[in-house]
C-alpha cells in the first residue's frame, strides 16, 4: 500500500507529452509562477485564483502533479490488491485537473473502455486535453472533457470507478455533504477520495465516511471496519509515498533533495463489493534492538505490538512492512 510500494512516477507517455510542451518555455518564468502559486495555495485560495493561464498550468504540472499521481496511484493499486475482483470498465474523474488520477487509473486497469474528465478550470481542462491524447490508451486519449464545477457535479450514468483526488480540499464545508452524495450516486461500484494529510482535510474524510457509511457503502480501505475512527486529535491518519525530483521539479521548488515526500489521506468505498479486513500499519514502523515495532488499526482499534527479532520467520515475512501496508494473511499480529 502507500508507503511500501515503489513510488509511481507518472507513465511515459504523460511525461513525454509533458516535455514537449516544456520546449521552449523560459524555466524562471516557471518558477515564478510556482511560487505564486505555492503562495496562493498555502493561503487556502482557490485554483480559480492561482492557475490563470497555460502557464500557470504548466508549473501546476511540474510542480505537483508527480505528487498527485503518486499518491493517486498507490491508492488505486491497493484496491486492486484488496479487491482483486474489482475491474472497472469505466471511470469518471471528478475535479480531474490535469487528469493524474486517469492515468494512474488506466495504468492499472488497462482495460477501462470509457473515460469522463471534468473540472471547472478552463486552464486545467485545455491542458488535460493535450495530455490525454498522447497516451497509448483509447479510452483516456478520447476521454470526454466536461466543463463542470465539483460543487455541483455533472450528472450521468453510473461509472464503476469514481475518483476524486485532491479535489474536495477546495470545497466547503457546507457544500461537502451534497458533493460527496452526487460523487457516490454515480459510482457503480467504487469511490477513492484522495486528499492532502493535512489534520484538516482527513477530519472532512472522516465526516464524509460516516455519510458514506450511512448511505450503504462499504468502506475499503485505509480502514478495517466500518465503525467510526479510533483516532483521537490532535491525531490523524495520513500516509506517505515518496517520489523521485526530475531536475525541473527541483529548479521550481528551488529544492536541492532529490526526492520528496507526498503526505495524504484517503478512503475507498465499495458498493456490492466486500471489502477485505485486514489490520494497516498507520505510523512508520520504529526498529530497535530487540525487534519493530508497530502501530496498527485493526478491527477493534488501535493496537501497539513489537514483533521480536527472536522469532525469525515471522520477523523476516513482516519486517519489510512499511507505513500504510495491510497486513497480509498469516502476517496477523497480537498486541
Amino acid at each position: 500500500m502507500p508507503a511500501s510500494s515503489s513510488p509511481a512516477e507518472p507513465p511515459a507517455a504523460l511525461a513525454g507529452a509533458l516535455g514537449e510542451l516544456l520546449e521552449g518555455r523560459p524555466r524562471k518564468e516557471l518558477q515564478a509562477r510556482a511560487l505564486r502559486m505555492s503562495e496562493g495555495f498555502r493561503a487556502r485560495k482557490p485554483s480559480s485564483e492561482t492557475i490563470r493561464d497555460e502557464t500557470d498550468a504548466l508549473a501546476y504540472a511540474l510542480t505537483r502533479l508527480p505528487a498527485t499521481y503518486a499518491a493517486t496511484a498507490s491508492v488505486l493499486r491497493g484496491l486492486r490488491e484488496e479487491v482483486p475482483e474489482f475491474s472497472p470498465l469505466s471511470l469518471v474523474d471528478a475535479g480531474c485537473g490535469l487528469a493524474s488520477a486517469s492515468f494512474a487509473a488506466l495504468e492499472i486497469w488497462p482495460d477501462i473502455a470509457s473515460v469522463e474528465l471534468f473540472d471547472r478550470s478552463p486552464q486545467f481542462l485545455a491542458l488535460a486535453a493535450r495530455l490525454t491524447q498522447a497516451s497509448p490508451h483509447s479510452a483516456l486519449a478520447g476521454a470526454r472533457v466536461v466543463a463542470a464545477d465539483l460543487r455541483t457535479p455533472p450528472r450521468g450514468e453510473a461509472a464503476d470507478l469514481v475518483v476524486a483526488s485532491y479535489a474536495l480540499t477546495e470545497i466547503g464545508d457546507d457544500a461537502l455533504p451534497g458533493v460527496i452524495d452526487a460523487l457516490w450516486g454515480r459510482a457503480g461500484r467504487a469511490l477513492a477520495l484522495i486528499e492532502p494529510g493535512t489534520p484538516r482535510d482527513y477530519a472532512r474524510l472522516m465526516t464524509l465516511r460516516q455519510r458514506l457509511i450511512e448511505a450503504g457503502a462499504r468502506i475499503a480501505s485505509p480502514c478495517p471496519h466500518d465503525r467510526r475512527c479510533p483516532l483521537a486529535a490532535p491525531d490523524w491518519c495520513h500516509f506517505a509515498t515518496r517520489l523521485p525530483r526530475s531536475r525541473d521539479h527541483k529548479l521550481l521548488k528551488n529544492a536541492d533533495a532529490p526526492f520528496e515526500d507526498e503526505k495524504f489521506s484517503f478512503i475507498v468505498a465499495l458498493r456490492g463489493l466486500e471489502p477485505t479486513r485486514r489490520a494497516r500499519i498507520i505510523a512508520p514502523p520504529r526498529p530497535g534492538k530487540w525487534g519493530i515495532a508497530l502501530r496498527l488499526c485493526a478491527s477493534d482499534g488501535i493496537e501497539e505490538t513489537t514483533i521480536a527479532k527472536r522469532d525469525k520467520a515471522f520477523f523476516k515475512n513482516i519486517r519489510k512492512s512499511a507505513w500504510g501496508d495491510s497486513l497480509n494473511p498469516g502476517q496477523e499480529v497480537e498486541p
